[in-house]
């Protein structure tokens, strides 16, 4: 049997449960961006940047030559504009409405989607506010079809003064298939959405449609700006690109026990061991972020190993397998990171949960600690 000491206990406390941010990471990413387009880029940093850490993200991306931020609710942007961030920043999405008094204040874009939208903000704004107006591209979830169009332009024209139209965005459905093909049909709608608005007298405008994965894959979603999220904290959805992981998430061992063969786990005594293992508890569980329904293979490293979870999650602990190894309490687990080997990686995770990197990193529950590398 062998048994390893702990990096750091002591009597009474442990090394509390850490997400930490890289922003070396982030940087790197976005030069990563920056070599695959001539196109600005956005940073977008939306779910507190993707759970990284809104200001930690937008910072590293901003000093690495981000050109805009991106977020989807005004406040989000006030809070940049507050940590000292002076790059031209987009809302869109806005799920509790748009503050237009805030957005002409702090100089914050806002996107506006329908033709009911740009006239409540024409109402609301006593000082111009800027609008990219949002077209559907073939998401059907929001931005205005093209037969909305001279409408939505005829507003904007009666408006000028409150709204000024600087900008024509949209979405690719597709993009994740890393197929310039599958991004033809909302290209060509752009385009068109785009020449209604010259043809309309405005202009010049900001037109843009890609995110992390057409930016990376096809130049001809480019336009004259990418809005990279997903791809700052190192996940490209198309899997064309291999990015930076951005974060590390660790936890303690808080109990670890020598037992028997045939001996049942957690709840409902969902695992029985099948010869004498040590188990080790580690502090963390569904309440922080750890999927409640993993695969088989799902694991943590501890002493420079990968080890398997058994048992069901439970709300504040998982339960591992450390095999002939006994590791007391204090030891410190990593649940993912960027370093490779036994360290699970975000993606894996997302495998482990049938689900997609995106719900790991931002479902990240508020008990744990938040640092930056």
């Amino acid at each position: 049997m062998t048994t390893l000491s702990p990096e750091r206990v002591t009597l009474s406390r442990l090394h509390a449960p850490t997400l930490q941010t890289v922003p070396d990471a982030v940087a790197e990413n976005l030069r990563r961006v920056r070599a695959a387009t001539t196109a600005r880029i956005m940073a977008v940093v939306k779910a507190d940047g993707y759970g990284h850490g809104a200001v930690t993200v937008a910072r590293a991306a901003v000093d690495a030559g981000a050109d805009w931020l991106g977020v989807t609710d005004v406040a989000e942007a006030v809070a940049l504009r507050d940590a000292g961030l002076t790059v031209p920043i987009l809302s869109w999405l806005n799920p509790s409405g748009v503050d237009a008094a805030a957005a002409a204040e702090h100089r914050v874009d806002i996107a506006v989607g329908s033709v009911e939208e740009l006239r409540q903000l024409i109402a609301d704004a006593a000082d111009p506010v800027r609008v990219h107006l949002q077209l559907d591209t073939g998401m059907a979830r929001g931005g205005a079809p093209l037969e909305e169009w001279p409408e939505l332009l005829r507003l904007a024209r009666t408006g000028r003064g409150r709204a000024e139209l600087v900008g024509v965005m949209g979405h690719l459905p597709r993009a994740d298939e890393a197929d310039p093909a599958a991004n033809a049909a909302a290209v060509l709608r752009l385009r068109q959405g785009r020449d209604a608005v010259l043809r309309a007298g405005f202009g010049p405008v900001l037109v843009h449609l890609a995110a992390t994965s057409g930016a990376l894959t096809d130049p001809a979603t480019h336009f004259d700006l990418v809005r990279v999220g997903a791809g700052l904290v190192g996940i490209d959805p198309s899997e064309a690109t291999v990015l930076a992981g951005a974060s590390r998430w660790t936890a303690p061992v808080v109990h670890s026990a020598l037992v028997p063969a045939g001996t049942a786990v957690g709840y409902g005594g969902a695992h029985t061991t099948d010869r004498e293992t040590h188990l080790s508890v580690v502090g963390v569980g569904y309440a922080d972020g750890i999927p409640r329904e993993l695969a088989p293979g799902a694991g943590v490293e501890i002493g420079g190993a990968r080890h398997p979870i058994v048992g069901r999650v439970s709300m504040d602990q998982i339960v591992v397998d450390t095999g002939s190894v006994l590791f007391p309490r204090g030891v410190v687990a990593t649940v993912f990171g960027p370093e490779g080997g036994a360290v699970p990686s975000v993606q894996e995770w997302a495998r482990w949960a049938g689900s997609i990197p995106h719900t790991i990193v931002t479902g990240i529950g508020a008990r744990v600690q938040r640092s930056v590398a």
